[in-house]
């Protein structure tokens, strides 16, 4: 069973759909292990890190635009704000659970600047323009008292279809065996399918929750 857990109450933040350096390092990108088979060829391409640990990989669509994967950090509030204002009203519902009009800016500053000990997170940065722009994150947030991890992951819709919610899954995924973590779990509306199916592609359990029928608590866990 999930713990109890602040984290909770920040699925009120990006929990379902789909977000900061991390533990003890984190200082940039980790490796992967390969993405779980599926349309190869819709999925993103990671390059090779750039010089700087803090511009993260580059990540080629196939349609030819590029993203940089990267730790969040606390020069990206304003980003997440606009992230934000982008989504719709059934987009925030289903990412946060709930009917949010704004991102207040104190909620912006707890996702971004996070403790590294019990939370980590990379996002998906769009600089091809100014100001640069946040397409996806995912994040955990960790709970030593029981060695588990609550996730969240949220890409814009205009950039679904390539991949973006797999890597970002597969990332948090290897952060928290990284850890040494027991268990990743987190909490989806039933109707959000392409997270449900994300998931279980990934080899996420689900379980209905008795207290809201219409959710479900997806858990991965680790040998």
């Amino acid at each position: 069973m999930p713990p109890s857990h602040p984290a909770r109450t920040y699925n009120t933040r990006m929990n379902t759909g789909i977000g900061t350096s991390n533990r003890r390092g984190f200082s940039g990108p980790m490796e992967s292990s390969p993405l779980p088979p599926r349309s190869a060829r819709r999925f993103a391409r990671v390059g090779p890190p750039t010089n700087s640990p803090a511009n993260g990989e580059r990540v080629t669509l196939e349609d030819g635009r590029q993203l940089r994967l990267r730790p969040i950090v606390a020069a990206d509030i304003d980003a997440l704000r606009r992230c934000f204002t982008r989504l719709s009203t059934d987009e925030i519902r289903m990412r946060f659970m709930h009917h949010l009009r704004e991102l207040p800016l104190s909620m912006a500053r707890q996702l971004c600047c996070l403790d590294p000990e019990t939370a980590a997170a990379n996002v998906l940065i769009d600089d091809t323009g100014a100001p640069t722009e946040m397409r996806g994150v995912g994040r955990i947030y960790v709970d030593r008292t029981c060695n588990q991890a609550e996730f969240a992951v949220l890409v814009e819709k205009a950039w679904t279809g390539y991949g973006l919610g797999a890597l970002l899954m597969q990332r948090l995924v290897d952060e928290c065996r990284r850890r040494g973590l027991s268990r990743v779990w987190g909490y989806v509306l039933i109707e959000n399918r392409p997270m449900l199916d994300l998931c279980r592609r990934l080899g996420f359990k689900r379980q209905a929750t008795l207290d809201d029928p219409g959710t479900a608590m997806i858990a991965l866990d680790f040998d």
